[in-house]
């Protein structure tokens, strides 16, 4: 099965909306490449940022709720996400990140936490590449982050999550990997393809505030990922309607060990209601919630944005 092409994107839980935009915009230097609302409750931003173009892989998002309390990372949840830099760069996001990182297991790599808490590792990477750097980043082009290198999935148990993303879901494992984590990569050469599934580390997590809500799995299109939910269902995930996110189509469900899990469409994409060059500048509502705008607006927290 190949239907699965590696990942779309991480969605995680924030406090405050314009820390969230001067910590991953400003300090890590990626595009802010749309702003809008939860769909499902649009009190909320939601807030996307990748490469220039907002290339499936490269997306981190977020939904900003500063009342929320504070999570913590572990079973049942994804509790690092790894972030691909060319293996030059390692110094200059040492220098950039100091007063925040903390020693890592890890060599050629990064541990730190943004300002809610939430896990982040930078991978010096020697597959690294970035199609579309982002002109106007503050991270020169040199050293800017490509995507996601990695999300780790924490688990009671690895076997059943390990099933169902190599039966599933097509992943290999990679028993090769010199890490203590199991490795599976998403068939083929393509990018941000890496999932880590591991059980050791953590205990108890607690969803809220700096923590994973959930990672999505890209495919193709439509019909991939009609095919994806079939043989999902075959097996018995419980697996939501499809859901037009205007930018992909998206289905849910929950992996065996807990963590909730999408597939995303890789398009239609973030520049059917914005101009390329103008991604991320104004406030853009999904068609569902347009005709409320200005209430919506009224009661959303202002923001500077990124110019």
């Amino acid at each position: 099965m190949s239907d699965i092409h590696g990942l779309h994107h991480m969605t995680a839980i924030c406090g405050d909306a314009q820390q969230n935009i001067d910590f991953y915009a400003g300090t890590l230097g990626l595009r802010l490449i749309k702003v809008t609302v939860n769909f499902d409750d649009p009190t909320a931003y939601h807030f996307y940022y990748g490469d220039a173009v907002g290339t499936p892989g490269t997306i981190l998002t977020f939904f900003p709720y500063p009342t929320s309390q504070q999570g913590r990372p572990g079973i049942g949840q994804a509790v690092v996400t790894s972030l691909s830099v060319p293996m030059s760069s390692l110094d200059f996001w040492r220098n950039r990140l100091s007063g925040i990182s903390t020693p890592s297991e890890y060599d050629h790599s990064i541990d730190f936490s943004d300002p809610d808490g939430l896990l982040l590792r930078i991978v010096g990477d020697p597959h690294y590449k970035n199609p579309n750097p982002w002109s106007k980043s503050p991270v020169p082009r040199e050293f800017q982050i490509g995507g996601i290198y990695s999300v780790t999935l924490q688990e009671q148990e690895v076997e059943r999550t390990a099933g169902l993303l190599m039966r599933v879901l097509g992943f290999d494992h990679d028993g090769d990997a010199e890490v203590p984590e199991y490795v599976f990569n998403a068939p083929g050469n393509q990018l941000h393809r890496r999932i880590d599934v591991s059980n050791i580390g953590f205990g108890s997590g607690r969803p809220g505030r700096g923590t994973v809500h959930h990672v999505a799995f890209r495919t193709p299109d439509d019909e991939s990922q009609e095919r994806v939910k079939t043989a999902l269902v075959e097996v018995g995930a419980s697996v939501s309607e499809v859901r037009d996110r205007d930018y992909f189509r998206s289905i849910y469900f929950r992996e065996p060990g807990g963590v909730l899990l999408e597939i995303a469409t890789q398009g239609p994409g973030f520049a059917t209601d914005e101009d390329p060059n103008e991604l991320g500048t104004a406030l853009k509502l999904p068609k569902i919630h347009e005709a409320h705008r200005e209430k919506i607006e009224a009661e959303l927290p202002k923001l500077r944005l990124p110019a």
